[in-house]
């Protein structure tokens, strides 16, 4: 680790750095953050992960940290190992049962009550939706807003009622397309959809951006099946040759409900 900071210090050095590096904001790093972040994400989720992959990805994005940190350093703010030292704390604060008394067991109550102590520390507020990041993906925050809001009790009571408002919301989309509404009131309705798709994969327990990303895979493998097909015919993709590419299409589903495509 000290390493790296000695590296991250040498590129940022004002006369002997990296020209590219000593250029670099908070602002600016965006991109590479989540980029790396991503990154990280797309090994994970492969069927049998790489190691040295998944290293490198680590390594990529713990970078990332140190970067940021650096630029902190720099204003006076503070370094890597404030960063560390108050991840450490927060852990233990939010860990009794494992810091503080052995005797506890693991309350999710408890550690929302930490949490929101810390919230109301920080000057954030204490409301429920408070400190939920605009910046996640879509999917990702609605959960994440959906869950808050049912920790105070505000939630369905079962799935089936969740699957009628999926329904609901797709109802007053086909109205609107039928009413000839504009772009920005089918994108809002649209977006009730996608809402309660998130809030429906919430309530059972399952991942909505994963859901997405295995339902991208499957596109992508299908897809390439298709284009394979039609090349052995002498063909490519093309509209002409629509009415074909959906005919292989479905024979592409079937070969795979037969566990013939392979998986990502």
């Amino acid at each position: 680790m000290e390493e790296l900071l000695r590296v991250m210090a040498q590129l940022r050095d004002p006369e002997t750095g990296c020209p590219w590096d000593r250029d670099q904001d908070f602002r600016s790093l965006i991109p590479y953050l989540l980029e790396e972040s991503y990154e990280v994400v797309d090994v994970l989720d492969r069927e049998f992960p790489d190691p040295a992959a998944l290293r490198e990805e680590l390594g990529d994005l713990l970078f990332q940290v140190v970067f940021h940190s650096r630029l902190a350093e720099e204003r006076g703010w503070f370094d890597f190992s404030a960063v560390a030292a108050g991840m450490a704390d927060k852990l233990v604060r939010r860990h009794p049962h494992v810091f503080a008394d052995p005797n506890l067991t693991h309350d999710p109550a408890r550690w929302e009550r930490i949490k929101q102590g810390e919230r109301q520390v920080s000057g954030k507020g204490d409301g429920a939706l408070v400190d939920v990041p605009a910046a996640l993906p879509g999917l990702m925050r609605a959960q994440k807003l959906g869950r808050r809001a049912a920790r105070v009790g505000f939630d369905w009571g079962a799935v089936a009622d969740i699957v009628a408002k999926v329904r609901e919301e797709m109802d007053e989309v086909e109205q609107a397309l039928a009413a000839q509404e504009s772009a920005d009131r089918v994108e809002e309705e649209l977006g009730d959809v996608l809402f309660s798709v998130a809030q429906l994969s919430r309530f059972l327990d399952l991942d909505a951006e994963a859901a997405l990303r295995r339902a991208n895979a499957k596109f992508i493998r299908r897809f390439q099946w298709v284009e394979q097909a039609l090349a052995r015919e002498g063909l490519a993709p093309d509209p002409a040759v629509r009415a074909r590419m959906e005919a292989l299409w479905d024979q592409a589903k079937q070969v795979e409900r037969n566990d013939r495509l392979p998986s990502e």
